[in-house]
C-alpha cells in the first residue's frame, strides 16, 4: 500500500486544538501517511496563533499560506488563490480540513475542483441559523466533502439526511476532547503559577469566566450594551474573569461600555493558560462553539449565549444550557448555577479521547 500525502488544513485559533491530536495520530502512522500541516494564515497574530503551536506541540507548519485580513470574502478568495498555488506545486492525496472557518471551505473548494479527496472532522453540526457565517461554510463544506468525521450523532442524522452515501459518514468522537484529555494530563506537570492569569485566579479562588466574540452578540450596541448588563448583574454576585477578543474589546470602547470593579478583563490567553482557568470556574458564559463542548468534557457548568447550537448533545448529555441574550433569562440560569442547580452532565458517546485514532485508522482503510 502506498503512503498517502495528507495536507491538515488549519488556520484559525479554533481549528489550533483539534489538529493537535490528529498530527500525533498521523504521525504515529509515518509508513502510510507523509503529513504536511498547511497555516493558511486566517489568524496571523502571537496571541491568535503561534502561542497556541508552542503549547499543543504542534509542529511548525510545513507550508504558511500567510492568507489573514480582510473581509469574509477577500480572505477567503486569499485563501483559495494561495492554496492552490501550493496544491499545483505537489498535489495531496488528501486534504483534511476541521471545523467551520473559512479556511475550512476555501481549501475544501480547491482541493474538490482540483480531483484531490477532501475530509472533513467535526462534519455534519446544524444550527439551523443560516446568518452565522460558520453555519454557511459546514453546509458548503459537507456538500463537497468525500468523508465525514462526525462528533454526535446529530451530525450522523443531519448528513444522511442531506443525502450523503452513509458509508462515507463515520461517527468517530471529537478530536478537541482528545486533545483536552491531552492538555489536562500536561497541566498536571506544567508550572501553573507561571501563568499571566495565576496571581488573579489565586486572588478571587471562585469567580466565573465570560468569552464573546460572535458579531450578532458584539456588534450591534443593541445586544452588547443590555448582555453586559445582565454579566455586569452576575458578576457583583460572583467575579468575572473576562478574555476580550479583539474584535469585542473594540466595539466596547467604541460604545463606552463601562464595565464595572467585578469584571476582571484580560487579553487573549494561550490555551494551557486559559484552560488552567476555566477548568476550576463555578461557570462559564459563552457564545463560543468549542466551548459548549469542552465544558461538557470536564463538566463545567456553561450558558451558552445565543440563541440555537449546532451542538445538541452539549445540551442533551452534556452542562451546557442555552439561554440566549435576553437579561433576564441570563440572569435566571446563572443564579441557578450559583445555588447549586446547574446541570451535572455525562460524557457524550465516543468522548473518550480516542478520536483521532479512529479517523486515522478509517483513512487508512479508505484511501488508496
Amino acid at each position: 500500500m502506498s503512503k498517502a500525502l495528507v495536507h491538515l488544513v488549519g488556520g484559525a485559533r479554533p481549528n489550533f486544538m483539534k489538529l493537535a491530536p490528529i498530527v500525533r495520530a498521523l504521525q504515529a502512522r509515518s509508513d502510510r501517511f507523509e503529513l504536511k500541516i498547511v497555516h493558511t494564515g486566517q489568524h496571523y497574530d502571537r496571541d491568535m496563533s503561534d502561542v497556541f503551536f508552542e503549547e499543543l506541540g504542534i509542529p511548525a507548519p510545513d507550508h504558511y499560506l500567510d492568507a489573514g485580513g480582510g473581509s469574509h470574502a477577500q480572505q477567503t478568495a486569499k485563501i483559495m488563490v494561495a492554496y492552490e498555488t501550493l496544491c499545483q506545486e505537489c498535489l495531496p492525496d488528501l486534504t483534511l480540513v476541521v471545523g467551520d472557518v473559512n479556511s475550512t471551505i476555501a481549501c475544501s473548494l480547491v482541493a474538490k475542483k482540483l480531483g484531490v479527496a477532501v475530509a472533513h472532522v467535526e462534519a455534519g453540526l446544524r444550527s439551523g441559523d443560516r446568518n452565522m457565517p460558520e453555519e454557511i461554510n459546514r453546509l458548503a463544506t459537507d456538500a463537497i466533502s468525500d468523508y465525514f468525521f462526525v462528533t454526535e450523532e446529530s451530525g450522523e442524522q443531519n448528513l444522511l439526511r442531506e443525502g450523503q452515501p452513509a458509508d462515507r459518514v463515520f461517527f468517530v468522537g471529537h478530536v478537541m476532547i482528545d486533545n483536552l484529555f491531552y492538555q489536562v494530563e500536561q497541566l498536571k506537570t506544567a508550572d501553573r503559577d507561571a501563568f499571566p492569569s495565576a496571581t488573579l485566579k489565586q486572588r478571587l479562588q471562585r469567580y466565573g469566566i465570560v468569552t464573546l466574540h460572535r458579531p450578532s452578540n458584539v456588534d450591534s450596541a443593541d445586544t452588547l450594551v443590555p448582555l453586559i448588563g445582565a454579566i455586569k448583574e452576575i458578576a457583583a454576585e460572583l467575579p468575572l474573569i473576562f478574555p476580550v477578543h479583539p474584535r469585542t474589546r473594540g466595539n466596547i470602547e467604541r460604545f463606552g461600555i463601562d464595565l464595572g470593579p467585578n469584571i476582571h478583563t484580560t487579553a487573549p490567553m494561550s490555551y494551557m493558560d486559559f484552560l488552567n482557568v476555566w477548568k476550576d470556574a463555578a461557570v462559564v458564559l459563552t457564545d463560543s462553539g468549542g466551548l459548549q463542548e469542552e465544558t461538557t468534557g470536564l463538566g463545567v457548568p456553561c450558558l451558552t449565549l445565543r440563541e440555537n447550537t449546532e451542538r445538541p448533545v452539549t445540551l442533551s448529555d452534556g452542562t451546557n444550557t442555552l439561554v440566549g441574550v435576553s437579561p433576564a433569562a441570563i440572569l435566571q440560569e446563572a443564579r441557578k448555577v450559583l445555588q447549586g442547580q446547574g446541570k451535572a452532565g455525562r460524557q457524550p458517546k465516543y468522548w473518550d479521547g480516542h478520536a483521532a485514532e479512529r479517523i486515522v485508522a478509517i483513512l487508512d482503510r479508505e484511501l488508496p
